[in-house]
């Protein structure tokens, strides 16, 4: 299964949280295919500094990412979609019909959002804030 991974998911992971523990759970019966945004890559980096992380956590962090597809932002591809969704989550879209009022998603949720669309990939997430884009652009799961 391919996961696009959010910034808050990678906390969990990385704090050993009870909802870190539930996506290892839910990762034991298969070999997840995990993938992050470029975005997620300098959120978790600067929430690293932030918080002042120790030695131990960023060796952590760096594993992890190492095991994961980072996805960059600069291709046609992501950008096009990156507007697509935007357009789409502002209810201006020209051919999609938002069912709930419009949306605003930061950019770096937006980046996040076009990573797990062009990858088709679920997008594993705590927040709220993707909801209104399951299923048009891609499936939500919430440990």
């Amino acid at each position: 299964m391919r996961y696009t991974i959010d910034t808050n998911i990678l906390v969990h992971l990385l704090t050993g949280s009870e909802i870190g523990r539930r996506i290892l759970q839910l990762f034991d019966d298969q070999d997840p295919f995990l993938i992050i945004s470029i975005a997620s890559k300098a959120e978790i980096i600067s929430i690293s500094i932030q918080r002042a992380w120790g030695q131990k956590k960023i060796n952590k962090l760096k594993l992890l990412l190492s095991e994961t597809m980072i996805i960059p932002i600069d291709t046609d591809e992501i950008v096009d979609i990156y507007a697509d969704i935007d357009a789409f989550s502002q209810g201006k879209h020209q051919t999609k019909k938002l069912s709930t009022s419009s949306r605003n998603m930061g950019k770096n949720d937006l980046w996040i959002a076009a990573t797990a669309h062009i990858t088709g990939s679920e997008l594993l997430t705590t927040d709220n804030d993707f909801d209104h884009l399951d299923p048009q652009y891609f499936k939500i799961i919430k440990p």
